[in-house]
């Protein structure tokens, strides 16, 4: 990483999780998904729950709970070390597409405002809202390629959690994106610049401050042989 640090990749389908060591991880608010905005669960799908539980035992955590889930699929809830929640989803049967998809789970104050940024700023498609029982709320599923960014709340005046997950998004024209956040009164919080050599970047915040950065990956020009 630029300054120093590393930055550990794992791929799901079209998309990546990134985990960094972040020092002052311990003072952010943490608590029950009901009990703090931020983005706070990543959901991945899996076609074997005695497989995805064998291999939980295995690398000596509990094994998860599951139960009923939304679309007839089961599911569990854990955390991870970081007590960053994980909901793991059991879909026998179902199309690989599935298994290559991420959810990102977005706890938010305002729905309107929250669908109204990810649907009209970020450009996403929405999808029809689905019935949680897990959460015990509505989500509102935002789609982009094998990731889809779901948002849901449980009313204002939550405590924040803006700092421990965010969303990145790799775009063709950042110039863009800062001209749209301008004229659209969207919070940045870290300015248009270059991030290294080859990345130029922009760090905003959506309704509830949660990290929405777009980054443009710089082409180099080929270099021209001298005769």
């Amino acid at each position: 990483m630029p300054g120093g640090g590393q930055m550990m990749l794992f791929q799901i389908g079209s998309g990546q999780v990134k985990l960094q060591y972040t020092a002052a991880a311990g003072e952010y608010k943490t608590g029950a998904v009901r009990e703090v905005t931020g983005l706070r669960v990543f959901t991945f799908f899996y076609p074997d729950e005695a497989a995805v539980t064998a291999r939980f035992v295995q690398h000596g955590y509990p094994a998860p709970m599951f139960g009923p889930a939304r679309g007839g699929k089961r599911a569990a809830m854990v955390v991870d070390p970081a007590n960053q929640w994980v909901e793991l989803v059991v879909a026998p049967g179902a199309p690989q597409e599935l298994y290559d998809s991420i959810d990102l789970g977005l706890t938010v104050s305002d729905l309107e405002k929250s669908r109204a940024f990810y649907r009209g700023f970020v450009g996403l498609d929405e999808l029809p809202p689905v019935d949680d029982p897990v959460l015990g709320a509505t989500r509102y599923p935002f789609r982009h390629g094998t990731t889809t960014v779901s948002v849901f709340s449980f009313g204002k005046g939550l405590p924040a959690n803006t700092r421990s997950a965010g969303i990145q998004y790799v775009v063709s024209d950042v110039e863009a994106v800062d001209a749209k956040a301008k004229a659209q009164d969207v919070k940045i919080d870290t300015p248009l610049g270059n991030f290294s050599a080859g990345l130029r970047t922009i760090w905003l915040s959506d309704p509830d401050g949660i990290t929405n950065y777009f980054a443009q990956i710089l082409r180099r020009a080929p270099s021209t042989a001298s005769r």
